[in-house]
């Protein structure tokens, strides 16, 4: 947990995608700043692209105080609060939704690349974690689960 008004070390955090079919850890700092914060970025958006950056914008810090997590959901996903003292919030969605959400987070960060100034050196890592993150939640679809995404730093 980061103090109020601290940026985590972008370098630090680590996405956690899982279900019981598979798991991939994505310690790529671009895919952080690019695609799950994407939304914080301010552009302009139609109305579907919003609710696909919510989605990943709602993914929670491993860590933090269960009372400081919005309690949402929506089509397909939600936040699951922890459970007990050794649990951790977690995004849970469906395979399909989580897709959907990563494959219009991709689609605008090309079409904005230059406004976002992301570089073609980070496009091509976060390409190569994309890839990653589908594959996990291809197996999951596949086996009939649910995925669960989460963040430290």
């Amino acid at each position: 947990m980061h103090p109020q008004g601290e940026v985590p070390d972008l370098d630090q955090v680590h996405v956690n995608v899982a279900s019981p079919a598979g798991a991939y850890t994505v310690g790529n700092a671009s895919f952080f700043r690019y695609i799950l914060r994407l939304g914080e970025l301010e552009l302009p958006l139609a109305r579907g692209d919003r609710e696909a950056l919510d989605i990943l914008s709602a993914v929670p810090h491993a860590f933090d105080a269960g009372d400081e997590l919005p309690t949402l959901s929506g089509a397909g996903w939600r936040i699951v609060l922890p459970q007990s003292e050794l649990d951790w919030p977690v995004l849970e969605a469906t395979p399909q939704r989580l897709r959907s959400a990563f494959e219009r987070a991709r689609a605008l960060l090309w079409t904005n690349a230059a406004r976002v100034r992301v570089s073609a050196t980070e496009i091509s890592a976060i390409e190569d974690e994309l890839d990653a993150v589908y594959g996990v939640l291809m197996r999951a679809e596949a086996a009939g689960f649910a995925v669960n995404v989460s963040y430290v730093a």
